[in-house]
């Protein structure tokens, strides 16, 4: 008999707003994203990475970015308006979110905070996001994942 998938705050969501989704699974030992994206068969400017941030003020934000790229802390500053950010310590993700690394969605946390998606996002149909634990990702549209986290396209990485 078949153990039926277990669903994470990020797919309830989903299936409670009735939002168009696909969940795929893989080796849950794998975390490096240009591995889950070769994984999943698909192309790392398509499958985003959630990253969660302090600013100077204490406020926390969350940025969405391809897993091919890196945050570029300034540029994600100047988008929420704030002097400086930093990432998170690890110890205070799963708190923070209810999220642990590599397994942190944009979607479902514990609190909703101010989210930016990186602009690329908008040039594909759909985009893979962490589903809320590590093994599992969700694709949906872009537009849908910014209207469901009140989130921001803007240019947030590196060159």
């Amino acid at each position: 008999m078949k153990k039926a998938e277990e669903k994470t705050n990020a797919l309830r969501l989903l299936d409670a707003q009735g939002i168009d989704h696909a969940v795929h699974t893989y080796d849950p030992e794998t975390t490096d994203g240009q591995s889950v994206a070769a994984l999943l068969g698909q192309s790392p400017d398509r499958v985003f990475k959630t990253l969660v941030t302090v600013a100077a003020s204490r406020k926390n934000y969350v940025f969405v970015v391809p897993v091919n790229c890196t945050l570029h802390l300034k540029k994600a500053a100047a988008a929420v308006g704030e002097k400086s950010i930093a990432m998170i310590p690890q110890k205070d993700l799963l708190p923070l979110t209810g999220y642990i690394h590599g397994g942190c969605s944009p979607i479902g946390m514990k609190k909703l905070f101010p989210t930016h998606i990186h602009e690329t996002a908008q040039l594909f149909d759909t985009i893979c996001v962490s589903a809320g634990r590590r093994g599992c990702q969700v694709e949906l549209n872009p537009d849908v994942l910014c209207a469901l986290v009140g989130a921001e396209y803007a240019d947030l990485t590196e060159q």
